[in-house]
């Protein structure tokens, strides 16, 4: 018998200074599900770019990927601690969009080809790249087989190839 799908939620941190962080969050949740088969909240961040890099901004966010941490320092006040989250997962600046795709959305994709439910979004503010880490940049948009997809032309591309 396969488990029946169950309602969760997720508690997203909150912190009260901008930040250069995109969480992805994706999950099945099932009743009884074995540990790959949850709800995760997996963070991306991003480098510095455009007008940050212009005004000389400092670089607030650093990511323990190995450990799914990311620490925020406060420009406002550097001599403070930085806050510290962490996450399931954790990709930095230097992560591709097919490391996302594989880590986070292909087991997601796999399993709703089997039948389950499953949800990925992005939650952030503005500008930290949501819509990069969904869609990649507009210059891929109408390429085949770019290597900077992001997530949903990815899962398009696994959906359509899997039915053939």
């Amino acid at each position: 018998e396969r488990p029946r799908l169950a309602r969760g939620s997720v508690d997203m941190p909150s912190y009260s200074f901008k930040t250069a962080a995109t969480a992805v969050v994706s999950g099945i949740k099932m009743q009884n599900a074995a540990a790959g088969e949850c709800v995760k909240v997996v963070v991306r961040c991003r480098p510095l770019f455009g007008k940050e890099i212009r005004e000389a901004r400092n670089q607030i966010v650093d990511c323990d990927v190995r450990r799914g941490e990311v620490r925020i320092d406060n420009p406002k006040t550097p001599g403070d601690p930085p806050k510290q989250f962490t996450f399931d997962g954790v990709y930095d600046h230097t992560s591709t969009q097919k490391e996302i795709f594989e880590g986070c959305a292909l087991p997601i994709v796999r399993a709703a080809i089997e039948g389950y439910n499953g949800t990925i979004f992005c939650y952030g503010q503005t500008g930290t790249g949501k819509t990069h880490t969904i869609m990649g940049p507009e210059e891929s948009w109408d390429e085949v087989r770019h290597s900077k997809w992001g997530l949903f032309p990815r899962i398009v591309d696994a959906v359509l190839t899997t039915m053939r």
